[in-house]
């Protein structure tokens, strides 16, 4: 790394205060760390982070037939939620050793994904910003399926230092965005590989559809990829359970081929679907209308 690539002096305190957070909850049994992350988020960090106020804006457009006391507990469980993920992330193998052993994989589109398998078919896994990412990520991988991500790095170069390697040890191969990753990722889907790649966040040069019937510029990327690779396009949602700790990874029915766009916006109807069953566990923080 050069001298300009050295993280800044705020970074290095951000990333410091993460790491001494996440040590001292390492030092907790697993079903009291989780839970214990979780409220550490929702009581600390959402208020200081302006998450609470994010959320009620975001619910106020999507879901105004709320009450105040719904959209007071939301503001509550969606950083909860948030925080959950992060702890089991950096659980490493007791996170993963759990999903591989209860084998969550469930829905109508499991039959699908089976049979993409036996031939070596190309998948597109399109998934949101739901539940656990990876717990979706780690029911696959312990099948034994080729399971590989696009992630964004993080702005802060110190934190990526440990977070890149945390999700690695999940599932891999990952594909950091831009040119050589593009080309990997692209290599590795001709070849039969399994993408996982988001379609949940606002995207400015993407077309409007809608989302909780509300328009919302949504990437047409999973979908373009489907029909130039011949690969199955399908939802996957690892839904976090009343417990807490456990998950059911929910396969959803294929996409059929069509226009980019109605696959997308079938996309959008069956996650909104999912969302209204288990509102808290979306990041509601996303600025998903502009």
């Amino acid at each position: 790394m050069s001298q300009n690539d050295k993280p800044s002096l705020l970074d290095r305190i951000g990333n410091a205060a993460f790491l001494a957070v996440i040590r001292l909850a390492g030092l907790l049994p697993y079903d009291k760390r989780i839970p214990a992350v979780g409220w550490l988020f929702s009581s600390v960090l959402a208020p200081v982070a302006g998450w609470r106020g994010r959320v009620r804006d975001n619910l106020a457009l999507a879901r105004p037939d709320l009450g105040a006391d719904e959209v007071k507990a939301l503001t509550r469980q969606v950083p909860d939620n948030t925080g959950r993920s992060v702890a089991e992330i950096y659980s490493g193998d007791e996170f993963t050793r759990r999903i591989h052993e209860a084998d969550p994989l469930e829905g109508p589109g499991l039959q699908a994904l089976e049979e993409a398998f036996e031939s070596q078919r190309p998948v597109i896994i399109a998934c949101a910003h739901f539940g656990n990412y990876d717990a979706m990520r780690a029911a696959l991988s312990g099948r034994g399926y080729p399971v590989g991500a696009l992630y964004r790095p993080m702005n802060n170069e110190a934190f990526n230092r440990h977070y890149i390697p945390a999700i690695t040890a999940i599932a891999e191969p990952l594909f950091p965005r831009g040119r050589a990753g593009l080309a990997s990722m692209l290599r590795f889907l001709k070849g039969g590989g399994w993408l996982a790649l988001g379609f949940d966040q606002y995207d400015r040069h993407s077309p409007e559809l809608r989302f909780f019937d509300l328009p919302s510029r949504t990437v047409l990327t999973p979908a373009e990829l489907a029909l130039r690779y011949d690969a199955l396009l399908i939802p996957v949602h690892g839904i976090r359970q009343p417990d807490g700790l456990s998950f059911r990874v929910h396969v959803g029915s294929p996409i059929p081929e069509g226009e980019p766009a109605e696959m997308m916006q079938a996309l959008n109807d069956d996650l909104e679907m999912l969302v209204r069953q288990n509102m808290g566990q979306w990041f509601w923080v996303h600025r998903r209308w502009k």
